[in-house]
This record gives C-alpha cells, structure tokens and sequence, in this order.
C-alpha cells in the first residue's frame, strides 16, 4: 500500500536528520583527527596521511548524503511552501536564506553527480571501485562537492525548523477562534401576525 504524502515527507525528514546527525559525527571526527595529526600553524605531519584521512571524510559525508540527495529538492521546495504561509512570528529570519543556501548547493552537487558519471562512463572497462583511477576520480568529485554538502550539514536542520514551526501554527483551513453563525429567524406565529 502506498503511503500518503504526509508519511513519505516524514520518511525524508527523518532521512535528513539521520544525515545531519551522522555528518555532525564525521566531522568531530574530522577535527579531532585534524588537531592531532598537524603542528600549531595547521601544516599536517604526514602529507599523504592527511590526504587520505580527508579523503575518507569527503567519501563518507557523500555516502551519508545519498540518502537524501533523491528527495532534497522537494524537501526544500516544501520548506519554502511552509514558510510562505506561516504567521511573521513564527518566522525566523535565517530560514529564506539557509533555504536558498541549500537549494544552491543542491545545484551544485546535481551537477558534480552529474559530471562524475560523465567522468565514470569515459574510464576504461578495467576501471572498477578498487582501482586507482576509479577511486582518484570519484574522490575528486567528493572533494569537490565537500563544500556543499557541509552546507547541508550547517543549513539543513532549517528545514527540520520549519517543519516544526508548520506543526504548531494555527492551520488556515482551521479557525484559531470559532465562527458563529446566526441563529436561523423563528417563524411567525400567526398571533403576532393578527396583532399587528
């Protein structure tokens, strides 16, 4: 049975508080590899060590990102909808700009994707996961994209906001006050009628 719109929405948001979490995680861990692996002006010991290591940081936070990267642009696109018809208080003012943030560097990472297959389909048939040429050229496009998916990292828990700030404001279709309607005229009695 299919779910209804309502439920796959939940299904996404809860795909992309599982990415904000766990990329929160990649790169505490990140940091402290980075800390412990460079001298005081942030030169790392070990060159090619520290490539690698930033390497697996970019690699992961893609993996993590592949979850969401499918319905992210309706994640945005209902955000946006959202917070069209929310009430000015309930509105905070980063939300228009981290949205538009995120709607950006989905269209960055759309093209990097896009460019990376381009790229994967040109290799040669030897080319498989494993192999130099393969991994140097998928971890190009994971470095490149580095930047945009730590966006969605920092600007995508706006989405969660909005979400929430949706829930509980007063819904159009239901009045925050009730709505009285008159009472219907009594009929007249023919006494009254007679009367006049």
């Amino acid at each position: 049975m299919p779910s209804s719109p309502n439920e796959i929405h939940q299904q996404r948001l809860e795909q992309l508080a599982i990415f904000i979490r766990e990329s929160e995680q990649i790169l505490a861990d990140w940091d402290a590899y980075s800390d412990q692996h460079t001298d005081l002006d942030g030169w790392p010991h070990d060159e090619d060590a520290y490539g690698q290591r930033a390497s697996r940081r970019d690699a992961d936070t893609w993996k993590a990102f592949n979850r969401v990267r499918p319905s992210a642009g309706a994640l945005v696109a209902t955000a946006e909808a959202q917070l069209q018809r929310l009430p000015a208080q309930a509105v905070q003012s980063r939300w228009v700009w981290q949205l538009s943030v995120l709607g950006t560097a989905l269209d960055r990472l759309a093209t990097l994707h896009d460019d990376w297959l381009v790229t994967r389909d040109s290799l040669p048939p030897s080319a498989r996961p494993g192999t130099a040429v393969y991994d140097e050229a998928r971890a190009k496009r994971n470095a490149e994209a580095w930047h945009e998916l730590d966006e969605w990292a920092s600007s995508g828990e706006a989405i969660l906001e909005v979400h929430r700030a949706a829930l509980q404001a007063p819904s159009a279709l239901s009045p925050t006050a009730p709505v009285l309607t008159p009472a219907p005229p009594a009929p007249a009695s023919h006494s009254a009628l007679a009367r006049r």
